[in-house]
């Protein structure tokens, strides 16, 4: 267990500066987290909750509605499985680049990276052989207002529910997905730009955590399609086009068990986020506000 929360790099990756499309007409009133999905054949209903992947002790909080729908499912399904080892050892791997970052800026650029750095409590020489996805998981880090030791990874305590109660495990994607994903929408001159909104993310973040426990949607939705931190390009490939692969194999896992999805809440709203594209193929989509 002590390895999950090692290596919840992925997590750190995909947090939750994810952005999201324009709202569907009819959920925009729907303020939930946690939606039901049933009918199109299925014998159970299965849940989809939007997660916020790294919250502080103090901001940190489970429902207990959630916690009922994790029970009621046979399946727990996150964006990647933190059990398989080799999801663990493709993580480990992605950290390191075949090319020194010094080596891809001029000198004056490696300076001011250096000195964006020192804000990072690190520097270049630190993190000269780090890939460009590990250099942008630094903005996750930075974001989250406590020190490492004071911080909750929301998938990694639903996980340890799902492992006490023996239950099956999966993921939608590998992490090869989902750093590839990374690395098409954010090159090292992008990553560097969003390195220097460090402030910005860190109020944002504070927004957003507080919309995430009030479970508005509507709001957090405003907050994290900023276009500050994210552009169209990178919408499409971290988030639309990831929701649509997902939305591909998510009937045929409801079908086989009722499952429990945990995802970054900026997965579920929008014209294509999965409850929408969930409804498209035939399935009932609802917000659930107590089991």
């Amino acid at each position: 267990m002590k390895n999950l929360i090692k290596f919840g790099f992925a997590a750190l990756l995909s947090i939750h500066f994810t952005a999201a499309t324009a709202q569907n007409k009819n959920t925009e009133n729907e303020n939930s987290l946690l939606w039901e999905v049933s009918g199109n054949g299925l014998s159970k209903p299965s849940y989809i909750a939007g997660t916020f992947h790294i919250l502080c002790n103090k901001d940190f909080e489970i429902k207990p509605k959630t916690w009922k729908a994790l029970h009621q499912a046979e399946n727990f399904v996150m964006e990647i499985n933190y059990t398989d080892q080799n999801e663990v050892l493709a993580m480990q791997k992605m950290m390191a680049a075949d090319k020194k970052i010094s080596e891809q800026l001029t000198p004056e650029e490696a300076k001011e990276l250096d000195k964006i750095l020192a804000d990072y409590g690190t520097n270049l020489k630190n993190v000269d052989s780090h890939s460009t996805q590990a250099l942008y998981s630094l903005i996750a880090t930075k974001a989250i207002p406590c020190p490492p030791n004071e911080v909750k990874m929301y998938e990694i305590e639903l996980l340890k529910e799902a492992l006490k109660n023996k239950k099956s495990v999966n993921g939608l994607e590998k992490v090869d997905d989902q750093i590839n994903a990374i690395g098409q929408s954010y090159n090292l001159k992008e990553v560097i730009s969003q390195l220097k909104l460090s402030n910005e993310y860190t109020i944002a973040s504070q927004k957003m955590t507080e919309a995430f426990k009030n479970e508005n949607l509507k709001s957090l939705d405003q907050l994290i399609k900023n276009p500050k931190f994210m552009n169209e390009k990178q919408e499409k490939l971290v988030l639309t086009d990831r929701n649509v692969k997902w939305a591909e194999k998510m009937p045929e896992i409801m079908k086989k068990q009722s499952s429990f999805f945990a995802v970054g809440g900026g997965h579920l709203w929008g014209n294509n986020g999965l409850i929408n594209l969930l409804k498209a193929k035939g399935y009932t989509v609802k917000p659930v506000s107590n089991l």
